[in-house]
């Protein structure tokens, strides 16, 4: 389908697509952002659920994470009687935890979490949140605990790391060859990156940006990033540094399996936050928290639902859902004790993590809605935390840490320095001053110490030797990490050994070639059954807070829609592009149907 056809125009591909580009430019294109295109009708087009009339206003959402939150939050806002319930903890794995036993003298415990939070400028729909979740002494409410992050250290084995920002800067215009030009400067302080490599990959990011909704969903979704970042024949450093390691620090997302359009749906997003020309993005390409998620965010939030009604059930997870007439009539919950409970609720809200929705999907509810079945298909991987409490601050510059190429695709915070208020004074006994949170996000490639990937590895193990790859990537020319600095250290709880087997109860959605045909969307056929969770069809259209919390807005709207409520729906932030690439765009789709390949491919 995809193999070039003959060229039927008089121009070669890059003289067509420069002068539709400069045509852009002459007709005074602006650059400001506009909504970027939905997927094309052959992606799926989403279905409004049929209206039952039925008035009812009581809602059941099986699942308290950053989905279920965020559709409760929307419908008690507009009047529902929403009831919550939640297997383990508020908040999902967003949430932080207090280190149990390690609190003296009137202090905080320390604070452990599944992994650091991270909240890119080209975030919409959680900043919209928090602002709307008050906090005492912050004009925009939870928001406020944003601070912004400016620079990053780089780490690679055995050379010295270099720290540089993370913004473009200043940026007042831009054409295509600027933003090509960026994209290698950017990435110019890799070593022993060849020029023409890097000059190919940021072409590579320009035929993404020039890329049709047609392509983007008709062929990238069905290639790998390493397909089409032609990774096969480069150099070693073009393949790890530029394929691998900017694929895994991202999310937990392999480039020789995550879709080719899943990874440069958040790469562009993120370009676009870093030209500071974006105004939906001025927050800035990446911001932190100033607390620990709970105290900052989840804790207010989940105080701000209990005020205006919503009900949370603790420590029941969903096990059924019951059809009844063609419609779900009841839900099973179970306690940690075995006991059973119905639920039953005019609307329902599946807002679980997809390895336990399938579970959810019975014969009953796949004959209802066939489509549903691919659920079963969808994938999930590792990315996990670990916490190192120092008793002496590290001279890290303060921002995100990569250790680019580690084994275990290593990526790290220094919390303590960005926090507000004395770490040591607040938390733990007193003697510790750091916290360095470091995110594990390949659990299956040999590591340096053991030669084992982390999943063969005891907890103690995983702690060396995340430590011992940090040493290695960052300690050369600095005496930045000491092991006699270390106190303890924490892994998510998520994570248990027993058996000889490590087992991980918070896996991540990885969007596999082709994922996207198996993801729900909000609303299904059976008419008051509604999906949350990063596993639904989103904008961002990968696993993070922000697509769980546009899913949870979607399973809201589509409830408005099924009760054919007349309430404002909740608002829904398309992704933002460019109007200099369109003209680029609409011949890119045309030579899509026509079954000839983009303009600079070939």
């Amino acid at each position: 389908m995809f193999e070039p056809q003959p060229n039927p125009t008089a121009f070669g591909r890059r003289d067509l697509l420069r002068g539709a580009l400069a045509g852009a430019a002459l007709t005074g294109a602006a650059l400001t952002a506009t909504p970027l295109f939905g997927a094309p009708a052959s992606a799926g087009e989403p279905r409004r659920a049929p209206a039952l009339h039925t008035g009812g206003r009581t809602v059941a959402i099986l699942g308290g994470g950053m989905a279920g939150l965020s559709a409760a939050h929307e419908l008690v806002e507009r009047g529902y009687e929403v009831t919550v319930y939640e297997p383990d903890y508020l908040g999902g794995k967003a949430r932080s935890m207090g280190v149990p036993n390690t609190a003296a003298g009137g202090r905080l415990d320390l604070p452990g979490e599944h992994g650091f939070r991270f909240f890119p400028g080209c975030y919409q729909h959680v900043p919209d949140t928090m602002a709307r979740i008050p906090f005492p002494g912050n004009p925009n409410g939870v928001a406020d605990n944003l601070v912004r992050v400016e620079g990053a250290v780089a780490g690679f084995r055995g050379r010295p790391p270099i720290f540089a920002p993370v913004e473009a800067g200043s940026l007042d215009q831009l054409t295509p060859e600027l933003l090509q030009n960026s994209i290698i400067g950017a990435f110019s302080f890799i070593p022993e990156l060849p020029p023409a490599e890097l000059a190919f990959f940021a072409k590579q990011m320009m035929v993404w940006f020039t890329s049709s909704p047609e392509r983007r969903f008709g062929q990238w979704e069905y290639v790998t990033w390493e397909q089409i970042m032609h990774a096969n024949g480069k150099s070693r450093a073009y393949q790890d540094y530029l394929v691998n390691a900017l694929t895994r620090i991202t999310v937990a997302a392999k480039p020789h399996l995550s879709s080719a359009r899943t990874i440069g749906t958040i790469g562009e997003a993120l370009v676009l936050a870093a030209t500071g020309l974006i105004p939906q993005f001025s927050g800035g390409v990446d911001r932190i928290l100033n607390r620990p998620t709970n105290e900052a965010w989840i804790d207010p939030w989940v105080d701000y639902l209990g005020g205006r009604g919503v009900r949370f059930v603790l420590g029941q997870r969903a096990t059924a859902l019951r059809l009844r007439d063609g419609v779900i009539g009841s839900a099973t919950v179970v306690d940690s004790r075995g006991v059973a409970s119905t639920v039953t609720a005019d609307w329902f809200v599946c807002a679980i993590p997809v390895e336990r929705a399938v579970d959810l999907l019975g014969d009953e509810i796949i004959d209802a809605d066939p489509r549903l079945a691919g659920m079963r298909e969808l994938q999930t991987d590792w990315m996990v935390g670990i916490q190192y409490y120092l008793t002496s601050p590290t001279e890290i510059p303060e921002g995100h840490i990569a250790a680019l190429g580690t084994p275990w695709a290593l990526t790290a915070l220094r919390q303590a320095p960005m926090w507000v208020g004395d770490f040591a004074a607040r938390y733990g006994d007193g003697s510790v001053r750091e916290c360095l949170s470091v995110d594990i996000s390949d659990w299956d490639s040999p590591g340096i110490l053991y030669n084992r990937p982390a999943k063969q590895c005891t907890a103690t193990e995983v702690a060396a030797e995340v430590w011992a790859q940090l040493c290695e990537w960052l300690n050369t020319g600095t005496d930045w990490l000491r092991r006699e600095d270390i106190h303890s250290w924490h892994i998510d709880p998520g994570i248990t050994w027993s058996g000889g087997t490590t087992r991980n109860a918070t896996p991540l959605l990885v969007n596999t070639v082709g994922s996207y045909d198996h993801r729900p969307d909000a609303h299904c056929a059976i008419p008051n059954l509604f999906f949350g969770g990063d596993h639904v069809r989103s904008h961002i259209d990968l696993a993070t807070m922000e697509s769980a919390n546009e899913s949870g807005r979607a399973a809201a709207n589509a409830i408005l829609d099924a009760a054919d409520d007349p309430a404002e729906r909740a608002a829904i932030f398309p992704l933002v592009a460019l109007p200099i690439f369109e003209p680029a765009k609409r011949i890119d789709a045309d030579r899509f149907r026509a079954g000839l390949p983009h303009l600079l491919e070939g």
